[in-house]
């Protein structure tokens, strides 16, 4: 599959998720270098380097495109930094994308990191009366943990998910996990194990929640032009990369508001997160049917069922069948997070976009291991940020 529009995925790196002593900067670099020593690119070759920003680490990390640029070595390249929320690594990705498909450079970095505090995220600190992330906490009582279990009944009661199909998600993504030398968690968990964990939102158990971690994620992209001087024509290539907003009014409600919108639109869109697949889909081509491996948001367990939906890999209400078939197991017809996914990485929200890239780039290259989904030639991510930021990315051989 090709296409003039493509740009080249040259090499992937991570630095291992988990809780390290390691500054913000040297966790990216880490990914960075495994990214250049994959691609085999040499740091000066790198025309431009973007940067996913993070909102914890002070002042590198508001400017993470220069922070990683000084740490690697100043070479006059381009740079530009952005941030989306737990969507930023998609819009990297797709920034350094135009500057590519727009003759501007020919090889870029994309490169994220995190280090994020214990516990579940908060909002920044100060008082912002007119900010919803900060209402929904402050005036709502809503953390994410509660957000996601209002998501998880909103399920049970349309279509009769039950705890054990929540915790039965958990235990898939912990047997894919048990293989990613990059993942935090390597340990087999039982639906028993997951359901007798504390209840922390009901209905969502402890081990249903995805965890807070440090980490990084990097990819070097190139055009399809120089691929073909380098003769890498066989890469991995994006094909498209969603990063639709909302429209209104919205079906379903969606964090950080509370409320649908009773503005006038087209109510049979569906909801947002439909949208971000679709919009992916219309770029790239090509339909849920083409799909060989799937990398998803699951925050909770309950949200990876959400995303088989909204991916279009089953009508609503018909995702648990597709997990209790083993549809969406590691052997099935379509894997959703062989890496594993959040539930075993943990969120580092910058980098997450930019690592479901790097799974999906090494599933394609027939690269990973005893996670490897045979014969994978189309692959498809999804990610969501707050207030608006969507993303999806696709990536075919």
């Amino acid at each position: 599959m090709t296409s003039r529009d493509d740009v080249v995925v040259l090499g992937a790196g991570m630095h291992p998720w988990g809780k390290w002593d390691r500054s913000y900067a040297d966790l990216g670099v880490h990914a960075a270098r495994s990214a250049l020593a994959d691609a085999g690119v040499d740091w000066p070759d790198v025309q431009l380097i973007v940067g996913g920003e993070s909102v914890r680490n002070g002042y590198p990390g508001y400017v993470a495109g220069a922070t990683f640029a000084h740490a690697l070595g100043w070479t006059g390249a381009r740079i530009a930094s952005c941030y989306a929320a737990c969507a930023t690594g998609a819009q990297a990705i797709q920034t350094a994308r135009a500057h590519i498909l727009a003759g501007l450079c020919d090889v870029a970095l994309v490169v994220a990191a995190d280090r994020v505090p214990k516990g579940f995220l908060a909002p920044n600190a100060g008082d912002r009366p007119d900010d919803p992330d900060w209402l929904r906490f402050r005036l709502v009582g809503a953390s994410n943990p509660t957000y996601f279990a209002l998501y998880a009944r909103r399920r049970m009661d349309l279509f009769g998910a039950t705890s054990a199909d929540f915790a039965a998600v958990k235990a898939k993504n912990a047997r894919h996990g048990l293989h990613n030398p990059n993942a935090r968690y390597r340990k087999e968990v039982s639906v028993d194990e997951v359901l007798a964990s504390p209840v922390v939102a009901d209905p969502l158990h402890l081990l249903d929640i995805c965890a807070t971690s440090d980490g990084a994620a990097a990819v070097v992209l190139t055009s399809a032009d120089r691929a073909q001087r380098l003769d890498r024509r066989a890469e991995v290539r994006v094909r498209a990369v969603s990063t639709v907003s909302p429209t209104f009014p919205n079906t379903e409600i969606d964090m950080p508001d509370f409320a649908t919108e009773a503005a006038s639109g087209d109510v049979s869109a569906g909801s947002f997160r439909a949208s971000i697949a679709r919009a992916a889909y219309e770029e790239a081509g090509i339909g849920p049917e083409d799909v060989s491996v799937a990398e998803v948001y699951d925050l909770s367990t309950a949200y990876e069922l959400d995303w088989y939906e909204h991916l279009g890999l089953c009508a609503p209400g018909e995702a648990e069948r597709l997990l209790r078939d083993g549809v969406t197991t590691l052997g099935g017809a379509c894997p959703v997070n062989p890496s594993g996914g959040l539930a075993c990485f943990g969120e580092a929200p910058p980098a997450q976009a930019i690592a479901q890239v790097c799974e999906l780039t090494w599933q394609l290259r027939g690269t990973a291991g005893a996670r490897q989904v045979e014969g994978a030639t189309v692959g498809i991510s999804a990610n969501q940020g707050l207030f608006g930021h969507g993303s999806s990315v696709v990536v075919v051989r």
